[in-house]
């Protein structure tokens, strides 16, 4: 073994990540990915091959370089997007295939789901690549027993009965009987929609679509339909504990790619900050606190991910900017430990060291480790918890640029988090707090007498000609607002 290459192994960890390895050129000839890295590498240089490709592989290695990675599916993400990027000599398979297969929802008027290798250039919708194979057969067999589509082939005209009776499937409950007319397209469209959330990950929109069918089944009655979509929600949340990975949904770009690696350096970090987190606080004179959490992944926007948090923990007009940072890193990843939410590899406080020091106590409190670092906005200075010097970064750099669009677009959420807050408050009448009383009958009156106060200044009698206000009611209003 050559003594560069021993050295190298030495050094390798005993965890998830990918490897790459160079020729005398310097020329990466080689992509792998490993579970443990240490064993996987070092198993190349045992001994002898079988395989005359691999010895020929193996006595061409020169250098060895490695990329590590939180978990084995996120390594496989990256052992993709090298090999598509430097093509190596030694890569072929998966060069000339895609391994990952793609969910595939049909361009018809009662689309079917199917399962692919190939991302056609067609007006289907693709959803993946899935990295896990038990996963998206997990995501299947759920979607074929509570949000099953049609599998037959037969082309389905809209409003028009293509088959007298419906097939097996649909006495089954594996299918809405659209051939048959049992359903309507609008039916059937929503059911595409449900599934479309199902595979993207998005389980909280889903279940909230689905709680408000569950209470509208209740409300008519319909208790075993209101118990089907209890028991589909129930599964729903067991399978989030397998969550889908994003990092695959686009091709990163080389630039995004370096800034990662870049950041990943400056910072110490243990793994590559696909997903990072930032953090941040609005109010006005301590009223309408909102703390406020916007999230990048690979270096992008991923708007459906924002999270708002009201502050609790100060009395109104309490100004605590600190306090307030605690509570938003602390209610942000509690939803860690219950397994709804994914964890970052980077978080991001708008602040100083002091505000930084909170959210660190925050996850301490919650038994999280996690990286945080906070950046101060008048010198860009970058603090880290655990040291005394903050690192300063050029202004050019471009893992600070990035950490600069994330303050600024988690800035620009809580400002707008907040700004939407204060109008809601002041647009909001004492008529409103009164039982019994309807956003239409608080219009009317607001109309007619311009502020709550002088509808407070009237009688009985006075209140009683606006249309729709009896006497009850009038007596109701006026006692409301004397309350006050």
């Amino acid at each position: 073994m050559k003594e560069k290459i021993s050295a190298v192994l030495k050094t390798l960890p005993e965890r998830p990540g990918v490897y790459l390895m160079r020729d005398i050129d310097g020329k990466i000839i080689y992509v792998g990915k490993a579970k443990k890295l240490k064993r996987r590498v070092s198993s190349y240089f045992r001994h002898s091959h079988a395989s005359p490709r691999l010895n020929k592989l193996v006595s061409l290695i020169e250098d060895i370089s490695i990329i590590r990675t939180e978990t084995e599916a996120e390594a496989l993400i990256v052992e993709a997007k090298l090999i598509r990027r430097y093509s190596p000599f030694f890569n072929i398979d998966l060069k000339m295939n895609d391994r990952y297969p793609y969910i595939k929802i049909t361009d018809e008027d009662f689309p079917r789901i199917e399962i692919t290798r190939r991302k056609a250039k067609d007006s289907a919708v693709y959803l993946g690549p899935f990295v896990d194979a038990g996963n998206i057969r997990n995501l299947m067999r759920l979607a074929e027993r509570y949000f099953p589509l049609r599998i037959c082939r037969k082309a389905i005209t809209p409003g028009k009965t293509n088959s007298r009776r419906p097939c097996v499937e649909y006495n089954l409950g594996r299918s809405m009987g659209a051939c048959a007319g049992m359903c309507t397209q609008q039916e059937y469209r929503e059911r595409v929609a449900d599934v479309i959330l199902l595979f993207e990950g998005k389980s909280a929109e889903l279940v909230e679509r689905l709680r408000k069918r569950m209470d509208e089944s209740a409300k008519s009655l319909e208790f075993e339909k209101a118990a089907r979509y209890r028991d589909t929600i129930r599964a729903i949340w067991r399978l989030t504990r397998q969550r889908i990975s994003s990092a695959l949904q686009e091709d990163l770009d080389n630039e995004t790619w370096q800034v990662l690696n870049r950041l990943q350096e400056l910072l110490g970090l243990e793994v590559l900050p696909w997903r990072i987190d930032a953090f941040d606080i609005s109010h006005t004179h301590g009223h309408d606190t909102y703390g406020c959490c916007v999230v990048f992944e690979q270096g992008r926007p991923s708007p459906n991910l924002y999270r708002r948090f009201k502050i609790r923990s100060l009395e109104d007009g309490e100004i605590n900017d600190f306090a307030s940072i605690y509570e938003t890193v602390k209610r942000r990843y509690a939803h860690i430990l219950d397994n709804s939410e994914p964890a970052p590899q980077l978080g991001l406080i708008d602040g100083g060291p002091e505000q930084l020091e909170y959210a660190e106590r925050a996850l301490h409190e919650l038994g999280l480790r996690l990286p945080l670092v906070s950046l101060a906005k008048r010198e860009e200075l970058i603090f880290f918890p655990d040291r005394n010097e903050p690192l300063r970064l050029g202004r050019d750099d471009p893992a600070l640029q990035l950490l600069q669009r994330l303050r600024d677009e988690v800035h620009r959420y809580s400002i707008t988090t907040h700004r939407n807050a204060r109008e809601k408050r002041t647009r909001h009448s004492r008529l409103d707090d009164i039982p019994g009383i309807g956003r239409k009958t608080t219009a009317e009156l607001l109309v007619r007498f311009g502020s709550a106060k002088r509808v407070a200044g009237l009688s009985v009698e006075e209140l009683m000609t606006v249309p729709g206000i009896g006497r009850i009611t009038a007596e109701k209003i006026l006692a409301g607002l004397k309350e006050e």
